[in-house]
């Protein structure tokens, strides 16, 4: 990979043509449970028009999808979430949001066929929501990071405990998070990229 950006920001031009740039393409993944604000941020970081199939929850969906702490949400994505965001250094990120819900667990392979990576949504309210998830994540194989999202009624913990709490490697990213925001939203995308470039270059130097 090509050294890791400092800084970025999506143009917002709309743009379907890729830059002249771009000299890497990769696909990542953008994981959670359901709510956590996946949508959210692929809409926060494209550069392009964010493609959604979102569908509205119905009395039906109730009572398999479990909306405690999420009494607000609506619509849900049942397929997939797709953007797209240019780094520097020639970088360009193909964001796959994936569904939350254990109902679409069989997505999960054919949408993670190709990915080099999974920024893994997590919000402090419902840790324990994300622990499918992360699992998904780490039977795939898939280098990760974990971005906690921030509501205004988040719980506050410290590094450590939310480590432990998570189960999480002591190489794995963990970041702060406000998917609402692009410049958060993109300084999460890119711990995740850092990781990867960091993965890479110790497989390289192993060779």
């Amino acid at each position: 990979m090509a050294p890791a950006p400092v800084s970025a920001r999506p143009s917002r031009d709309g743009g379907l043509h890729l830059p002249d740039s771009a000299r890497r393409l990769v696909k990542i993944l953008v994981a959670g449970p359901f709510g956590v604000g996946k949508t959210t941020l692929i809409d926060s970081v494209s550069e392009i028009r964010p493609l959604h199939t979102e569908e509205h929850l119905t009395e039906a969906s109730a009572t398999v999808d479990d909306l405690a702490g999420v009494r607000d949400k609506t619509t849900t994505t049942v397929a997939v979430d797709f953007g797209r965001i240019s780094l520097g250094g020639g970088i360009v990120l193909y964001l796959f949001g994936t569904p939350g819900q254990e109902r679409f667990r069989s997505l999960w392979n054919d949408i993670a066929y190709g990915a080099l990576g999974a920024l893994v949504l997590v919000d402090t309210r419902r840790i324990d929501d994300s622990f499918d998830v992360l699992g998904m994540v780490e039977e795939s194989g898939l280098p990760y990071a974990v971005a906690l999202n921030t509501f205004p009624d988040s719980k506050s913990y410290g590094e450590e405990q939310l480590r432990r709490a998570l189960d999480l490697e002591p190489d794995t990213p963990l970041v702060m998070c406000d998917a609402r925001d692009t410049n958060s939203s993109v300084d999460a995308l890119l711990a995740l990229v850092q990781h990867l470039i960091h993965l890479d270059s110790q497989q390289t130097e192993a060779r």
